[in-house]
């Protein structure tokens, strides 16, 4: 194994904890409320650290498949952010019209029209609530996934040699 990739997998799942507890934060601290694509978002980063707890286990053949879904998970993120950076830089005539949030839908509405809801977004996903050096929430979480799916390669590709077996399967 890689000497570098434990920890890397370690600091990938230590940032997605941190990255959730920040989403609580503003969430029910400062009083911003999250919108259908920012909690898919969510999904998307807790899939991630999950992954990336699961490759400190001692097993070559997890590791490929547990670095692959920190890269689909990553690649799933990364759309999200993007399609929401995307709602936010339309003009506001083009902008969907806003729909009943997340929490109603998915009460009220069969699973298969709250999950499109869940992943496509509605108006309400094109206000920018909160910005840092310029860039808002979907900004930085889209730089995050980039990242994440940086170490998730990494993680795939230098995940050490395969383990000397006396008899072949």
């Amino acid at each position: 194994m890689h000497r570098y990739s434990v920890p890397l997998a370690l600091t990938v799942c230590i940032s997605c904890v941190a990255l959730l507890l920040t989403a609580l934060y503003m969430e029910y601290v400062s009083g911003l409320v999250p919108c259908a694509l920012c909690l898919a978002q969510r999904g998307a980063f807790a899939a991630i650290g999950v992954a990336a707890l699961l490759y400190v286990i001692p097993m070559y053949r997890l590791k490929l498949i547990t670095g692959a879904l920190v890269v689909v998970s990553a690649l799933l993120g990364m759309w999200l952010a993007g399609r929401q950076v995307w709602l936010q830089s339309l003009p506001e005539d083009e902008v969907p019209a806003c729909g009943p949030d997340i929490y109603f839908v998915l009460d009220r509405f069969p699973l298969s029209e709250s999950f499109k809801t869940l992943m496509l977004g509605s108006g309400s996903c094109a206000e920018v609530q909160w910005q840092f050096l310029g860039v808002s929430i979907p900004g930085w979480t889209l730089i995050w996934f980039t990242l994440m799916c940086i170490a998730g390669l990494w993680l795939m590709l230098f995940r050490g040699d395969r383990p000397f077996r006396l008899f072949k399967e």
